[in-house]
């Protein structure tokens, strides 16, 4: 007994059992390039999947649970049983590989400076206000001592001159500080950065003043041209260098060259307002 062959192949076309033809399947589509796109809203994006959180397991979330836009969420079964939340994270939000708990003061200030990218990731959507503005108007309040004429003054005035002296630098800090992280984000958001605005001048603050805190220190019992607070100056000028491009890179997605340039001009106006005053 004969019957139809199911069907018969070439390099053109097949035949089935109807003799209808059937041209041949597409080919796949080639997958896009995996590149860094620095144009707002088209950054980097990818998955992870982060399993349900048992007993003495870590909990991670991204964009897609707590932190808000820019990512999406579902749930798929995994192979042991349990769900699998697969997020989909975009630059911008919070990194769905660290934990978007916000830090308090003191982890916050030891984070910066013994582990800023983690640091960075997870307060990229928090203000940061309170420590930025102590910081700063402690650093101002301070600042009036390490100059060697202006500490005379203070010292040799009667106590609500000095007190004036003592409060007006500490503002006159605080605004200087709000200008130099303003112009940052700006420059940040035109060279292609996502980041919020917020903590992009609240840590610009805390890192242009708490990077010379050394500095500043010993300028309050040395005098200011003497070798070791001049090198120590410009030791801490370089930290601040780094910290603050690399600040820029985590809250705005941007390669090092971009957040270097962002971070720039406020480095700039750092080295002369407050650094070659008290170096020279």
């Amino acid at each position: 007994m004969c019957g139809y062959r199911p069907y018969v192949r070439s390099n053109r076309f097949s035949f089935g059992r109807g003799g209808g033809r059937q041209m041949p399947a597409a080919p796949p589509p080639t997958p896009e390039p995996d590149r860094y796109d620095d144009q707002p809203g088209h950054t980097r994006a990818f998955t992870v999947q982060v399993p349900d959180g048992g007993p003495g397991q870590p909990s991670y979330y991204g964009a897609g649970d707590a932190a808000g836009a820019g990512a999406g969420m579902a749930d798929t079964n995994g192979s042991g049983g349990g769900t699998t939340h697969v997020t989909t994270y975009r630059a911008g939000t919070a990194h769905p590989q660290v934990s978007a708990a916000r830090l308090a003061w003191r982890p916050l200030l030891a984070g910066i400076f013994r582990h800023p990218h983690r640091t960075f990731a997870q307060m990229r959507g928090h203000q940061v206000w309170a420590v930025a503005l102590i910081v700063s108007a402690v650093y101002g309040a301070l600042a009036v001592f390490g100059f060697g004429d202006t500490r005379d003054s203070v010292l040799n005035s009667t106590f609500s001159l000095a007190l004036t002296y003592v409060l007006s630098s500490a503002v006159g800090m605080i605004i200087a500080g709000l200008m130099f992280g303003g112009v940052t984000h700006v420059l940040g958001r035109r060279l292609g950065g996502d980041g919020a605005w917020a903590p992009t001048i609240g840590f610009a603050m805390i890192i242009s003043f708490a990077t010379d805190a050394p500095r500043l220190l010993f300028s309050l019992f040395l005098p200011s041209d003497n070798g070791f607070v001049q090198l120590l100056g410009w030791l801490t000028w370089l930290y601040c260098v780094w910290l603050l491009t690399a600040m820029v890179r985590q809250l705005h997605d941007l390669p090092w060259a971009k957040a270097a340039g962002a971070a720039s001009i406020q480095l700039i106006l750092l080295l002369v307002v407050i650094k070659l005053p008290t170096l020279s």
